[in-house]
């Protein structure tokens, strides 16, 4: 047994926020962000606009794709690092939008990496035969915990959520996932406050993302330069294989360099990062519906996703859609 992808779904909020409107915010120039990061615009998640919200459109648009209804899904998994409230999690709070009652509904929080720990999680439950329609979404309202007077991480990140629903399928579609985690780069990526911290930097005015541009930089180039060897390598796979990668929309070098380390051209790799930013857990999901909206992935290709996060956390897919 394997699981498939049945349909997609992605939702970004109304509101965007131009590298011309940060030049009003903080010290910093289109030209400086566009040429470090790729990025042009990225969409904001409206006053009292939630990530369940944003997971809410996300979802209906995934099941409208698949053709499945809200009694179908018995099993919900969210990646997300920034949820609506310590609990119920957003896969309880998603479950209750949806009306959808007694199936397993979950959050995971692995920063960026967090819809691939989800999407990992879920085929293996599908594979298992304890689901038979898995309801799998990246969400975030990132720009909430942003220190907006940090010009090396503020222009980054924006909000979205994407989504899919896994069905089982006697012909493989997600053909094998791999996660990884390794806890001593913590500090070179991290938002440091919490709940059994007390919120102390929140009080103070003092919290936001923080990170080592360079340092992160180097890390995620050469870790995920392995894990797509390792990925194709677990499958039997010859990356001349591959129709399209899929990856995590977090600075356009960083996807230029794994897919040279692929052979690819960027023709080949959906690339969303320049209207969307860097959206977190919902990225690779964002950029899987929008490429399958728009014509460019279709049934039968083999997709390569792939993610990086803080912990530092990273993960794969590869998938026959």
């Amino acid at each position: 047994m394997y699981s498939t992808i049945a349909g997609t779904g992605s939702y970004l909020p109304e509101k965007i926020l131009t590298n011309a409107d940060l030049e009003k915010l903080v010290d910093t120039n289109d030209e400086w962000i566009r040429s470090r990061t790729g990025i042009e615009r990225r969409h904001i998640a409206s006053e009292g606009e939630t990530t369940t919200d944003l997971a809410e459109h996300a979802a209906r648009r995934a099941m409208q794709a698949a053709g499945v209804a809200p009694g179908d899904i018995d099993l919900i998994c969210v990646g997300t690092t920034t949820p609506d409230l310590v609990f119920p999690n957003v896969g309880s709070l998603l479950q209750d939008r949806l009306g959808i009652h007694g199936c397993p509904a979950f959050s995971m929080e692995a920063a960026c990496t967090s819809f691939m720990y989800a999407l990992g999680v879920a085929d293996k439950f599908v594979r298992l035969g304890d689901a038979k329609c898995a309801l799998v979404v990246g969400a975030e309202t990132l720009t909430r915990i942003v220190d907006w007077k940090d010009r090396g991480t503020c222009v980054l990140f924006g909000d979205g959520a994407g989504a899919v629903i896994l069905k089982p399928s006697a012909e493989p579609g997600i053909l094998c996932t791999r996660l990884h985690s390794d806890g001593r780069y913590k500090d070179l990526l991290l938002y440091p406050d919490g709940v059994s911290k007390g919120f102390a930097l929140v009080r103070e005015g003092k919290a936001g993302v923080q990170m080592k541009g360079n340092e992160v930089y180097k890390v995620a180039v050469n870790t995920l330069g392995g894990l797509v060897t390792e990925t194709l390598q677990a499958c039997g796979i010859g990356k001349e294989q591959l129709d399209w990668l899929v990856p995590h929309q977090a600075n356009i070098r960083i996807i230029e360099a794994i897919a040279k380390r692929l052979d690819m051209p960027m023709e080949r790799v959906i690339v969303t990062i320049a209207e969307q930013g860097n959206t977190s857990a919902a990225s690779v999901p964002l950029a899987l519906d929008t490429a399958v909206r728009d014509g460019r992935i279709r049934r039968g290709q083999l997709l390569l996703l792939e993610a990086f996060g803080g912990g530092f956390t990273w993960g794969s897919a590869l998938v026959r859609y």
